[in-house]
């Protein structure tokens, strides 16, 4: 038993990665644009086909993730343009709506470009399972939880250390006193939607080589993750998201050890219920943080 459980923790922590990076890509969303986005389990879906794509025709795995990358971050433009560019200034329900809309579009694009069938995603490298005090780690959970580390970390760096990290924060305090201040927010608000669609798309990438399939409706279900992992890191916050992610990794998979598989996603909208009624600043916000 101690060693299903130990099993367990360790399947949460993979899957919980993949939740973590969704989640930090929403928080740059949500925090730059200022608005929630019914779109962003298509951008997953989008980055997943894209390094779908790219395994068929070329078989490597690192040319997998940019094109992940890039197939999000493309469409991630399409959505500014369409869903916020001419309504920055106008009340944020419209946004919203748009971007609803937008995600229907994306679902329905995808099953007529790319089928409704799900695709099984080809073997890019030889997954290896390796058994380290009873409890079995293969190399795609190795290779999962080193890509989401790299880019947290090469994220972090890029907010902290770059001149358009330092706009980016800016904006996502206060945009009026950003453009006094000679920021293009445009601009800006641009490459920071960019960007996290951009890491949406590398975790689709990641969710298609853990589920090995690719199908349209793949974004449906991880996107509510992503809006409840960023939920319970209080929506402002990257670490905070980051920790709400892998903490539903890990309560799903630690909870199909009492209750039948099936049921498994009821347990991430319990445990956010549970969190909006006693704590709906989220679970990692400090008391005084807005």
């Amino acid at each position: 038993m101690v060693n299903y459980a130990l099993q367990q923790l360790m399947n949460g922590i993979c899957q919980g990665s993949i939740y973590a990076l969704m989640a930090i890509g929403y928080t740059m969303i949500y925090g730059v644009v200022g608005l929630v986005s019914f779109s962003y389990g298509e951008l997953v879906m989008i980055g997943g086909f894209g390094a779908y794509y790219t395994f068929v025709y070329s078989g490597n795995f690192f040319l997998g993730v940019i094109g992940g990358f890039m197939a999000s971050a493309v469409w991630g433009i399409v959505l500014y343009i369409l869903c916020y560019k001419r309504f920055l200034e106008a009340p944020r329900h419209i946004s919203m709506i748009c971007t609803f809309a937008f995600s229907m579009m994306t679902k329905n694009l995808a099953q007529i470009v790319f089928g409704s069938e799900p695709k099984a995603v080809p073997s890019v490298f030889e997954n290896v399972t390796y058994t380290i005090l009873g409890i079995r780690i293969t190399t795609l959970q190795m290779i999962i939880i080193s890509v989401v580390i790299v880019f947290a970390i090469c994220f972090t760096l890029f907010l902290t250390k770059t001149r358009a990290g330092t706009m980016l924060r800016a904006v996502s305090q206060n945009k009026k006193a950003s453009a006094l201040m000679g920021i293009n927010v445009q601009r800006t608000v641009l490459i920071g939607n960019g960007i996290g669609c951009a890491l949406g798309g590398v975790a689709g990438v990641l969710l298609i080589l853990y589920y090995a399939s690719c199908y349209p409706n793949l974004g449906q279900l991880v996107g509510n993750k992503a809006l409840t992992s960023t939920v319970l890191g209080g929506l402002v916050s990257i670490a905070g998201s980051a920790l709400g992610g892998l903490s539903i990794g890990i309560l799903e998979n630690l909870g199909i050890m009492f209750i039948p598989v099936g049921f498994r996603d009821v347990i991430t909208f319990i445990f956010l219920v549970i969190v909006l009624i006693f704590r709906p600043k989220g679970l990692f916000v400090r008391k005084g943080t807005r």
